[in-house]
């Protein structure tokens, strides 16, 4: 019995009828598609072998590129245990690096549906969107956001991962963890940007009050006519570096950053998990090291191989732009209250004192702080605590007051000038 496919069987007729002489070989040779030679050579296997001669040699024999059974066990098992949740891409990835086995994603994912195991990620029907075109520099637009999380899953609370992606080549720029959302947060992401890359032209962000003042939207217009605006701290940071603050009118619109968090909450809980990370320290170690690797698989060739980053200067002072800003009256003493604080200025540029000075205080974001008085530095020292705050509480030690001796109270004779009548009767 010999088993033919529909290719074979049509080479089968023709040579049947070349046999017959009813086909010249040139004629034969036109009908299959082949050349001379070719037919020469199969009419020759024909008439030695007949019909076994057309079916492939190496059919009903295993392939020597087959994979064998031992390896489709280990990569199974490796599925099921040591990377288990991982996506086939993911894990496909991961057996070349870690485990030195070099498959590509479709065998990897042939082997488990074999075994009955499907990826775990869900996959839905694609929604009709058109997609923006990226910028075609790095540094023109960077796209920032925040994503809560339980990144690391039963092991620890929730984490929020902090990040900021580049438009023009989808690069992560900067990633951290913290515990929740908050302005010192995208101060740090800021920062960090600029020291590493320079200062970009322009971010783009959410809704958040981080960086928009709910104050902004109900201002008067006498106030937008002098261009007074309710800034919040993170808008003027941006205001002083000359970046353009660009708010997305809804999450589908940042959706490059959007869609790195959701490849992040796939491949990277995947790593945390795999590497045991149970506190933010180690979860932040972990991002370190995954970040570069993302980085060089992910990230495309801008348009244009100049940047848009503006180098910042030698002499540029990070600290006075990172930190919130806060503006106080000094007093008579020329000590300032801030933050149930007392701070003693001390005399310096050229002034004994700085009383009923408006002065700028700086709150850095490792909390320490810092005094400006018209762009210049003023030293100061803790001041001492105010004498009706040094008082004791200790009732036994109060000096309460002495009573008043008991007075007899004063009354006047019948005939004293209080009791006289105002107005005498004339007759």
């Amino acid at each position: 019995m010999v088993t033919l496919n529909s290719q074979e069987q049509k080479r089968l007729v023709v040579l049947t009828q070349m046999a017959a002489g009813r086909y010249r070989g040139i004629e034969a040779a036109g009908v299959l598609n082949l050349s001379l030679r070719q037919i020469r050579r199969l009419n020759t296997a024909y008439h030695r072998d007949a019909a076994e001669a057309l079916a492939h040699g190496n059919r009903g024999k295993k392939s020597p590129r087959a994979i064998h059974e031992e390896l489709r066990q280990q990569i199974i098992d490796f599925y099921e245990g040591k990377y288990a949740g991982f996506n086939i891409s993911h894990f496909t990835e991961s057996l070349g690096k870690r485990e030195s086995i070099k498959l590509s994603r479709s065998s990897v994912r042939n082997i488990l549906l074999s075994a009955g195991i499907k990826s775990p990620r869900k996959r839905r029907s694609p929604e009709h969107r058109s997609r923006r075109e990226r910028y075609p520099q790095e540094g023109m637009l960077i796209q920032i956001d925040a994503s809560p999380h339980a990144w690391l899953e039963e092991r620890s609370p929730q984490l929020t991962l902090i990040g900021a992606i580049d438009d023009a080549t989808g690069k992560v720029l900067f990633a951290f963890f913290q515990e929740q959302e908050d302005s010192a947060g995208y101060f740090k992401l800021l920062r960090g940007i600029v020291k590493r890359y320079g200062i970009p032209l322009a971010l783009y962000h959410d809704q958040h009050t981080i960086f928009d003042s709910p104050k902004d939207q109900t201002e008067s217009i006498e106030d937008q006519l002098e261009g007074k605006r309710n800034l919040t701290q993170f808008g003027r940071l941006l205001e002083e570096m000359d970046i353009t603050s660009i708010s997305a009118k809804s999450p589908q619109a940042k959706g490059r950053i959007e869609r790195l968090w959701k490849t992040f909450q796939d491949r990277l809980i995947s790593e945390l998990r795999l590497a045991r990370a149970a506190t933010i320290n180690d979860a932040n170690r972990i991002l370190a090291e995954f970040l570069p690797q993302y980085n060089r698989e992910f990230q495309v060739v801008p348009l244009e191989t100049e940047t848009a980053y503006r180098k910042i200067s030698p002499g540029f002072a990070i600290n006075k732009y990172f930190c919130f800003k806060y503006n106080r009256i000094v007093g008579a003493d020329n000590v300032i209250k801030f933050n149930g604080k007392r701070l003693q200025v001390l005399s310096s540029n050229g002034r004994a004192s700085f009383a009923h000075a408006r002065v700028e205080i700086h709150v850095r974001l490792d909390n320490s702080l810092a005094v400006y008085y018209q762009k210049n530095y003023l030293p100061f020292i803790p001041a001492p605590l105010e004498a009706n705050l040094q008082r004791t509480s200790n009732k036994s030690t109060q000096i309460l007051p002495t009573p008043k001796a008991n007075r007899i109270p004063y009354k006047p004779a019948p005939d004293h000038p209080w009791r006289r009548p105002l107005l005498t009767s004339v007759k």
